[in-house]
């Protein structure tokens, strides 16, 4: 009886701060969990709805709940909507003055503050360790928590100091959250935050909001770029780039094209990059082109698409970026663009780490980004097999699957010129100068390994490098090709097969259009597909939504997401007990906004 009125309690508080009126999959367990001081390791895809399963058990047990979290421009935006639905939060980071900490610590020595938001690195501060011992916690709370594994993508050393909590509070129960993680990972995180006997929770990576697609570059990739953003005018979306002066040449293009875009790297000046961060959260500006200093946990709900203009360092890393996108749940868009030197600046990369388990781990890791770029099987099948979950093809939701019956091209030609290459030079070259000798380059290493007398010199030079780089990705994926041990490439029963023509190689026909596509009206993406509602109304309240944020100076989802105003479109309420059924509006919204949006809906009604 107990358990099922605390169960009830939870549900009441789910609708009045946070406007739902049921949990998603695994957040039942998760609040039952924390409520119980069981510690607790949840693996959810972003958009998920992590953040209820810490933020709403702090509002039911005494003291107060601190989450780590890794980035200040998060922390901040998670607090302001906290104190939007009237939740007692507060954070504490270098951006603060001295007074503005001093403030916050004396409101958590007062026990006024149910959760505080810190950085990982607060707690290699003995000042702050000795405040926290003084006072009352309900929990710890490690959000991101693949960054505490020395084997993930984003290591961090202060994530790992972060072991010690169980010693310096072995009675306040942890509880970590983490969209991306894969068993080794996982098996980390437990042991290094000494978490005891944890509740495991393993949601899906599939997302079927989300639709995936991935394509060779072509030249800078800004023209495929430009015509995938105008699928969705007026929406937000990120563009990933590799260098800080790709982040900076591309926003310039697509500023060209009449596209409001900012650039965002770590080179930037604080106040540009707090001034860019800014314009995209308030949707003034449509797309941020950045590296991947920026976005990790960012909390903004209306991303519609993500683009990568280059080729991802890893799976983990791809999956966590992509999942900035659709996190309100409605449908949005992924794009990967990709080549041969993306691989190729990679592996420099990596060739500069030291020898040993590590180095060996990212190359493995680097082959399966490449295997996933050039491959033709379902992508979120791919996904969820890296993260050892099974799943079937998607039918629908990746390009791949939506590919169908398109028409397979007959490279079995080209493949044996290439094979060829590699067996006459002793399998003993990379691809490029292997390109090279197909296309009858007249280079200084050609001459130098007297490669112009070879029978197969300038056999393939009506063809491209780009087109090579296509034919060599294909040979790669079929396991036709494998790479040496130092990067050379190496024939395998398969190829020899296809070499000798006993196989054949095909290739999606779309696979080899190597030219940019031409600038043409595109049909604007659909976000809503499941509710039926008027564009119009829905620009209204969007309006509204935009004033109201200009005036409190908070992002506009934060008052209200966008698919809480798709749904009033939808419902067209013009009572509050008509409002208060729409998904996102609780009793906490409602007083603050809700008459100024009934407005709105009256007088479109009248």
């Amino acid at each position: 009886m107990e358990k099922e009125n605390t169960t009830l309690q939870a549900l009441e508080i789910l609708k009045q701060h946070f406007g739902h009126s049921a949990f998603r999959p695994f957040q039942k367990e998760a609040v039952e969990a924390s409520l119980g001081g069981q510690d607790l390791l949840m693996i959810l895809p972003t958009g998920g709805g992590k953040s209820i399963c810490y933020q709403l058990p702090a509002l039911m047990k005494r003291g107060v709940t601190i989450i780590v979290s890794p980035l200040l421009a998060l922390m901040h935006d998670q607090v302001q909507a906290l104190k939007l639905q009237n939740i007692s939060a507060e954070m504490i980071g270098s951006s603060q003055s001295l007074s503005e900490q001093n403030m916050v610590f004396d409101a958590l020595r007062r026990g006024e503050l149910k959760l505080l938001y810190v950085a990982p690195e607060r707690f290699a501060n003995e000042y702050f360790i000795n405040i926290l011992q003084n006072i009352d916690i309900a929990s710890f709370v490690i959000d991101e928590a693949h960054c505490v594994s020395e084997w993930g993508h984003e290591f961090r050393e202060d994530y790992r100091n972060l072991g010690l909590l169980r010693e310096n509070f072995p009675n306040v129960p942890i509880s970590a959250f983490t969209a991306t993680a894969t068993k080794e990972v996982a098996s980390d995180i437990v042991k290094a935050l000494r978490l005891r006997n944890p509740l495991q929770l393993l949601g899906s990576v599939y997302r079927q909001n989300l639709e995936i697609s991935a394509k060779p570059r072509i030249g800078d990739g800004v023209a495929q770029i430009v015509q995938f953003v105008k699928e969705f005018e007026g929406e937000s979306g990120i563009v990933y780039a590799f260098t800080r002066a790709d982040t900076e040449r591309i926003a310039e293009k697509l500023k060209a094209k009449g596209i409001k875009a900012l650039a965002y790297h770590a080179g930037m000046s604080q106040e540009r990059k707090n001034n860019a961060y800014k314009a995209f959260m308030f949707d003034e500006v449509q797309v941020m082109v950045a590296t991947i200093a920026f976005g990790m946990g960012i909390d903004k709900s209306n991303i519609r698409f993500v683009i990568h203009a280059t080729m991802p360092r890893t799976l983990e890393n791809y999956y966590q970026e992509i999942g900035r996108a659709g996190r309100d749940g409605l449908n949005s868009k992924t794009m990967l663009l990709y080549s041969g030197q993306d691989m190729a600046k990679r592996v420099s990369l990596l060739e500069q780490l030291q020898e040993g388990r590590y180095k060996q781990l990212a190359f493995d890791k680097l082959e399966k980004m490449v295997s996933f770029c050039q491959s033709e099987s379902c992508r979120h099948q791919q996904l969820a097999n890296y993260f050892s979950q099974e799943l079937a093809p998607c039918e629908e939701h990746c390009d791949n699957c939506n590919a169908g019956d398109i028409e397979k091209t007959d490279i079995t030609k080209e493949a044996q010129m290439f094979l060829s290459a590699i067996y006459r030079t002793n399998q003993n070259f990379g691809k490029a100068f292997l390109v090279d000798i197909l296309r009858g380059s007249k280079s200084q290493k050609i001459e130098q390994f007297n490669a112009q007398n070879l029978s197969v010199y300038g056999i393939g030079k009506e063809h491209s490098k780009q087109y090579w780089d296509v034919i060599i990705d294909r040979l790669l994926e079929k396991n036709a090709i494998k790479r040496g041990e130092h990067r050379n490439l190496l024939l395998t029963q398969v190829g020899i097969a296809i070499l000798k023509g006993k196989e054949k190689l095909n290739i999606r026909a779309d696979r080899l259009i190597l030219k940019p596509p031409k600038e043409e009206r595109v049909q604007k993406a659909k976000v809503a597909s499941d509710l039926e509602y008027n564009q119009d109304l829905f620009e209204a309240l969007r309006k509204l939504r935009y004033e109201l944020s200009q005036e409190e100076n908070v992002p506009a989802y934060i008052i209200f997401g966008d698919k809480t105003l798709y749904h009033m479109a939808s419902l067209v309420p013009i009572t509050k007990e008509e409002m208060l059924e729409v998904n996102g509006v609780g009793e906490v919204k409602f007083e603050r906004y809700g008459e100024k949006f009934l407005e709105v809906l009256a007088n479109w009604k009248n």
